[in-house]
């Protein structure tokens, strides 16, 4: 019998619906499943499991009334980078303290509006800065496919959580591939939406012309109607497109005959590991075998894109963390004047990784280097989304490894920050120049290490991407294998 913590979003709901399962019991599946495995992964910094139960209490009533939402008494849990209305709001540091978010992010609200119980705090790299979950505050978060390996950050542990069956989907944020690596890491389904496609009122900012809200599931269909949720227009962030949100569900036709998929000559580099060249090389080959047509294209400018991504991003959060400074919110140093106590409080509240990148990104924007860095950067990333529109005037999606090497053993590259950057080199580009992107299992390694395949599309794109995405996964197996906890 699966357990009801095992279960999808759409198996979830089709019991609910039929009676066969209640909110409460399958929250209290979650809760359990956290007390059984949590203390090996450490994905959760908290679990309000008496709010959590509370909010499946009513949404039992609420389906008892004759109510029936998208999302009714489905558990969803939130990485700590998303403000919950009476919630802990950590962002994985010291910095904030005790302090509690004052309202809910529109994602969110867009949630509890579809009935979902939100469903704890995930663990994460700190402020998002970070690609393998070990720059956090609270600990490292570990594999579940072997607990001495990275998970991949920056959401490692909203990747952990949905993987290791803790909760049945969760929400992420994605800045340079921090979705989409550590659910080819872990195993599960990771969407990166368009930038400006869901709301960022309420996610805490670490880059924010990068910065994007998505979510983690165990299969394409949940991703898709999660999308649906969180997606849409709203006033409170001045970056969000109010762009009509297509039927993403119906996009799932299980067709992709005709659909055009390309192969950047420029991502066949030194680096990549064999055995995740060959579950891709596979995988592209399984959407040839099912209609699809694939290509060779060209996208010249790839490699600039770590370095422009670390110069504009690094100046962003230079910027947008200036705000963490003792004095509003947050934990406080005392000192004998204001910039004392600012620089002790910044000392001691940040982490190192945090602290190398608000360095790098003030130099980048001091007067001598603004324009030798980030304004050159910036016009870098143009030519980078110039790249890829117009390969896409010649193909519908372009097909990748997600990341270059299966997940490496935690402490591996933490003393070499450049070889931890080069784990984002095939995620970067599509934040850059903001697509949506995803990442589905496509595989394992000898060591029975999961694999993913990235799938770009065009701007606005999600429903071609979710329906090529859903094809494959239909006609493997790779996305129903979880990792042995017990």
């Amino acid at each position: 019998m699966i357990m009801a913590h095992s279960l999808t979003i759409h198996q979830l709901v089709e019991q609910l619906r039929a009676g066969e399962l209640s909110s409460r019991e399958a929250t209290q599946a979650c809760l359990n499943r956290v007390e059984q495995v949590d203390g090996r992964l450490n994905a959760f910094i908290s679990v309000d499991a008496n709010d959590a139960l509370a909010q499946a209490d009513a949404a039992d009533q609420s389906r008892t009334a004759g109510e029936d939402l998208p999302l009714l008494g489905v558990p969803v849990a939130v990485k700590d980078v998303l403000a919950v209305k009476d919630q802990p709001l950590n962002c994985a540091s010291k910095i904030l303290g005790e302090f509690n978010s004052p309202y809910d992010a529109t994602v969110i609200q867009k949630l509890r509006e579809a009935g979902a119980v939100i469903f704890g705090r995930l663990n994460m790299d700190e402020f998002a800065m970070g690609s393998s979950n070990e720059n956090s505050a609270f600990g490292p978060v570990r594999n579940p496919w072997n607990t001495d390996c990275i998970p991949g950050g920056s959401s490692g542990g909203s990747a952990v959580a949905v993987a290791a069956d803790e909760c049945i989907a969760s929400l992420g944020s994605d800045t340079g591939g921090s979705i989409r690596q550590p659910a080819a890491l872990c195993g599960c389904v990771g969407l990166k939406p368009t930038y400006g496609r869901v709301s960022r009122y309420g996610l805490v900012a670490f880059a924010s012309s990068l910065d994007q809200v998505g979510p983690f599931t165990k299969d394409v269909r949940d991703a898709a109607t999660l999308l649906q949720v969180i997606a849409g227009a709203d006033e409170r962030d001045s970056t969000n497109v109010p762009e009509p949100v297509p039927d993403y569900r119906a996009a799932l036709s299980g067709d992709v005959k005709g659909l055009r998929i390309g192969l950047p000559r420029e991502y066949q580099m030194e680096g990549l590991d064999p055995e995740v060249k060959a579950a891709t090389d596979a995988a592209v080959k399984q959407l040839e075998a099912l209609g699809a047509e694939v290509k060779e294209i060209s996208l010249p400018h790839t490699e600039y894109a770590i370095a422009t991504y670390y110069i504009i991003a690094t100046a962003e959060a230079s910027a947008n963390l200036a705000r963490f400074e003792g004095v509003r919110y947050g934990a406080r140093v005392d000192g004998a004047d204001p910039e004392e106590m600012n620089r002790k409080t910044r000392g001691a509240g940040f982490g190192e990784e945090v602290k190398r990148r608000i360095i790098l990104g003030t130099y980048v924007l001091s007067s001598g280097y603004y324009d030798a860095y980030y304004l050159r950067a910036q016009k870098v990333r143009t030519l980078i989304r110039q790249d890829f529109l117009k390969a896409f005037e010649e193909v519908d999606l372009i097909a990748s490894p997600t990341t270059p090497t299966p997940a490496f053993k935690i402490g591996e590259k933490a003393g070499d920050p450049l070889q931890m950057y080069l784990s984002d080199i095939y995620t970067i580009s599509c934040n850059l120049a903001g697509l949506c992107g995803i990442s589905v299992p496509c595989g394992f390694s000898e060591t029975g290490l999961p694999i993913g395949l990235q799938l770009l599309g065009k701007p606005f794109g999600e429903s071609d991407l979710l329906r090529a995405a859903h094809a494959y996964e239909q006609a493997t197996d790779w996305h129903t294998h979880r990792p042995n906890l017990d």
